[in-house]
């Protein structure tokens, strides 16, 4: 099982798409599938862009509603061209992972 925040592209509407799972290859299958033609991310023609590998869901959720606060291309343009921002964030919410393991 991996815990992944992922950023997915539309370079027709100019939009990106962030979104947490724990089976990135099944969940990035299900966004490109064309037999559910009625899903809004098949028909924006979206490309995976971006993927953050977290040490659990609670990392994750912390980092997904991080980059989604910031509303920003920018940002997302900034961590895709400075991998350095990736290790950040994990370092950041490192305290989520942590939080969730001591839970158990």
């Amino acid at each position: 099982m991996d815990n992944s925040v992922y950023t997915l592209y539309s370079k027709k509407l100019d939009r990106h798409y962030i979104g947490f799972t724990e089976n990135l290859t099944q969940r990035v299958e299900f966004h490109l599938n064309d037999t559910q033609s009625r899903k809004f991310t098949y028909k924006t023609n979206e490309e995976l862009i971006f993927t953050i590998e977290c040490e659990s869901k609670n990392q994750a959720l912390s980092i997904k509603k991080h980059i989604k606060s910031m509303k920003s291309k920018i940002y997302l343009r900034n961590l895709l061209q400075y991998p350095e921002m990736k290790f950040k964030l994990l370092e950041k919410y490192k305290d989520a992972a942590d939080f969730q393991s001591e839970s158990r």
